[in-house]
């Protein structure tokens, strides 16, 4: 819902205020800076992942991005444009892992259309999405029964709702 509301672009690390507790750091923060941002930090924060989001366009299904992640489960992925996947990345939020993005022709990631960008990312409970669903406009199918079906396999590659039984 983040990701759809927002359209983060590029690297975005992705949190929530667990108990709504960011207004009254704001205030703790005039008087005791250091113990707000510890507090925010430590108890504050329910941390998601980091959202992968190449901008640019093309056709449905072509390349869009390449994503290597290094670490002990090594991976390699491509996404094609339209598509929306999520990798499992250590849920403790601060564990880092390096991840090498590498944009088709056209897209960009905040290099400079085509260049990767290598970034250290924090997992968290969703871990690493990579966003290839376009930005600029974001656009989603404006026939019903096409619409339907890009939502289902958009949830489906998010694993947000249980497999039917």
């Amino acid at each position: 819902m983040m990701v759809d509301a927002f359209l983060p672009e590029g690297f975005t690390e992705l949190a929530v205020d667990s108990i709504f507790m960011m207004p009254q750091l704001g205030v703790l923060s005039t008087v005791h800076e250091q113990a707000a941002a510890e507090v925010f930090e430590k108890d504050c924060l329910i941390r998601l992942g980091t959202c992968i989001a190449p901008v640019g366009r093309t056709r449905e299904g072509q390349p869009c991005v390449r994503v290597e992640v290094a670490g002990d489960e090594s991976q390699d992925i491509r996404v094609a444009y339209g598509d929306i996947v999520r990798l499992p990345l250590p849920a403790d939020g601060e564990a880092r892992v390096r991840v090498t993005a590498t944009p088709e022709r056209g897209f960009d990631l905040g290099e400079g259309r085509g260049r990767a960008v290598t970034r250290e990312v924090r997992g968290g409970v969703v871990g690493l999405l990579v966003d290839g669903r376009g930005r600029r406009p974001f656009e989603i199918p404006k026939a019903a029964a096409e619409r339907i079906a890009k939502l289902r396999a958009w949830n489906r590659n998010l694993d947000i709702y249980p497999r039917e039984l």
